[in-house]
């Protein structure tokens, strides 16, 4: 039989890791946008939401994901 203290995580790191995942999905769809082709350039590729702030979305969803992998659970 199972017992609790068998688990490496406990239910505030799994939400914890499922947090730190959309926040990555959030900081890639951030990015997504219209593409130059070989016609027409798009300057909207170089612009602060794509090249700046979701690559620091990105980078705190990993960083709270190492986080909450890290943490250790509280005995009881």
């Amino acid at each position: 039989m199972m017992d609790k203290r068998d688990f490496a995580f406990d239910k505030m790191n799994y939400l914890l890791l499922s947090v730190g995942m959309i926040i990555v999905v959030i900081g890639f769809l951030l990015m997504t946008g219209p593409a130059s082709t070989e016609t027409a350039f798009e300057p909207d590729i170089f612009s602060a939401r794509r090249v700046k702030v979701a690559p620091v979305v990105c980078l705190f969803g990993f960083v709270s994901m190492i986080y909450a992998v890290v943490r250790k659970p509280k005995e009881k």
